[in-house]
C-alpha cells in the first residue's frame, strides 16, 4: 500500500467497496464532475489548506476529489458521529489520497478530537456544516484565525449560528452561507431532505406510511419537503409551526395546522425538522399514542429531549437497527429512531448524488470565488453569488438534457425600462 496521509477511520480493508460506491454516487453528479475537470486544469485552489467538516458520505467524497483537483491540500472530519459512511471513509484515505478522520458512531470526545486533527493543519479555508469547526476555531484557537481567509457552511443551523456570530462582532473572516443559495436550499433541503427523511424512517422501521398520521415540526424547505413525500406515500400530514406565515402557507397546502400539544394526541410519527431545541419534550411525551415512532432531521440531535424521554422510561431495548423502544411507566412504547440524530444519515444514506450534485457544486464554485475574492470581502456572511447559482442550475439542465429560453433584445430592454406603459 502507498503512503497514506492522516487517518483515523475504522478499516482501511473497506476502502475498496467505499470507491465502488464512490465511483456509483459520481454518475450522478455530472455538474461536480464537470467542475473537477476544469479545476484538474486550471487548479485554481493551489496553496490553499482546506479543513472541511461534513457529512462523510460517497457524495462528500467526490466534493473532497474535486477540491484536490483544484489543487487544495484537503483534511476532512464528519459533522456527525452517525452520519459517516466508514467504507466511504476508508476509500478517502487508501483510495484517493486524502486525509480523514471520521469513525462511524465516534464519541463526543473522539468528534471534536477529529476537529482538532483538521485544525492541526492550520487551514485558510473552512468548510463546515453546523458551524462547529469554526466555533471550535474560534473559541480555542483564536490565534490561527489570521491564517483563514475564508470559509463556507452548508446548512441552516449553522448559518443561523454564523449569522449569531456576525451579528455579536465575534465572526472574524468572511463566509458564504452556501445553505442560502437556491440551487441548495430549493433542491437538497426539500427534495433531498424529503426523500432521504421518509428513505431513513421506512428502513428503520419497515412501516407502511400510507394511512398513517405523521407530525411534521417546522415548516421550512426541508419540512416542505419532508410533509410533501408523506403526503405522497398517502399519509394524514400534520404541520406544527410558530411562524404565521409558514403556518398560512402549510395551511394553503392542504395540511393539517395545529400546535405540538394537540398534535401529540394525534399522530404515529413525528419528525422534527426545526433546527431548534426541545421541539418534543416531556409533556409531549406523556401524551402520545402507544408506538409512537419519533425521528429527528434537523442538524443536531436537540430536537428531541431524550434525557426526558430517558427519566420517564422504566427500560429501553434495541427492537431494529437504529430503532429503540422505551417502555414508559404506565406501559406505553414510544419508538426512538438514529438516538435523535440525522436520521436520514444515521438510518439511511442521506441525500441522493442527483441532488447533492448542486449543492456540492456551489460548495466548488464558492470556494473558487473565495480564494479569488477574499482580500476584499469583510468578516460576514455573504450569499453565493446569483452568477455562480445561475452557472450551476445551467450545467443542471444540461445534464438532464433540457433547454430553455433566452430573452430577446426587445424583451430585455422592456424588464430593465420604464419608458413604457400599457
Amino acid at each position: 500500500m502507498p503512503d497514506l496521509p492522516p487517518y483515523d477511520v475504522a478499516d482501511l480493508d473497506l476502502a475498496p467497496a467505499g470507491a465502488a460506491r464512490v465511483e456509483w454516487a459520481d454518475r450522478s453528479m455530472p455538474v461536480l464532475a464537470a467542475i473537477r475537470e476544469r479545476f484538474a486544469r486550471e487548479r485554481p485552489l493551489a496553496g490553499h489548506v482546506i479543513a472541511a467538516c461534513l457529512h462523510v458520505t460517497t457524495e462528500t467524497a467526490n466534493l473532497m476529489r474535486t477540491l484536490v483537483a483544484g489543487g487544495a491540500e484537503v483534511t476532512l472530519t464528519a459533522s456527525n458521529p452517525l452520519s459517516t459512511q466508514d467504507a466511504t471513509a476508508a476509500a478517502l484515505v487508501a483510495e484517493y489520497g486524502i486525509s480523514t478522520y471520521a469513525v462511524r458512531g465516534e464519541s463526543n470526545d473522539v468528534y471534536y478530537k477529529h476537529i482538532d486533527a483538521a485544525l492541526d493543519t492550520r487551514p485558510t479555508i473552512t468548510m463546515d456544516d453546523g458551524c462547529d469547526l469554526v466555533n471550535r476555531l474560534h473559541a480555542q484557537r483564536p490565534e490561527q484565525v489570521l491564517n483563514v481567509v475564508a470559509g463556507t457552511e452548508e446548512t441552516t443551523t449553522g448559518v443561523i449560528r454564523l449569522r449569531a456570530m456576525e451579528a455579536a462582532g465575534a465572526l472574524r473572516f468572511p463566509i458564504v452561507a452556501v445553505n442560502d443559495t437556491p440551487t441548495k436550499h430549493l433542491f437538497d433541503n426539500r427534495y433531498g431532505t424529503g426523500q432521504s427523511t421518509l428513505d431513513g424512517i421506512i428502513r428503520a422501521t419497515n412501516i407502511l406510511i400510507a394511512g398513517k398520521t405523521v407530525v411534521v415540526a417546522g415548516y421550512g424547505y426541508c419540512g416542505r419537503g419532508v410533509a410533501s413525500r408523506a403526503k405522497g406515500l398517502g399519509a394524514d400530514v400534520v404541520v406544527t409551526e410558530v411562524d404565521p406565515i409558514r403556518a398560512l402557507e402549510a395551511t394553503m397546502e392542504g395540511y393539517r395546522v395545529m400546535p405540538m400539544a394537540k398534535a401529540v394526541e394525534q399522530g404515529d410519527v413525528f419528525i422534527t425538522v426545526t433546527g431548534n431545541t426541545s421541539i418534543l419534550r416531556e409533556e409531549h411525551f406523556e401524551r402520545m399514542r402507544d408506538g409512537a415512532i419519533v425521528a429527528n432531521s434537523g442538524h443536531f440531535d436537540v430536537e428531541i429531549d431524550t434525557r426526558a424521554l430517558e427519566k420517564l422510561s422504566t427500560g429501553r431495548r434495541e427492537v431494529r437497527p437504529n430503532a429503540e423502544q422505551f417502555q414508559l411507566r404506565d406501559g406505553r412504547r414510544i419508538v426512538l429512531l438514529a438516538e435523535g440524530r440525522l436520521v436520514n444519515l444515521g438510518a439511511a444514506e442521506g441525500h441522493p448524488a442527483a441532488v447533492m450534485d448542486m449543492s456540492f457544486a456551489d460548495q466548488c464554485l464558492a470556494v473558487e470565488w473565495l480564494a479569488q475574492n477574499a482580500a476584499e470581502l469583510e468578516p460576514r456572511v455573504y450569499e453565493v453569488p446569483i452568477e455562480l447559482d445561475a452557472q450551476v442550475a445551467r450545467l443542471k439542465l444540461a445534464s438532464m438534457g433540457r433547454e430553455i429560453d433566452t430573452l430577446t433584445p426587445e424583451q430585455t430592454h422592456y424588464l430593465s425600462s420604464f419608458d413604457q406603459g400599457t
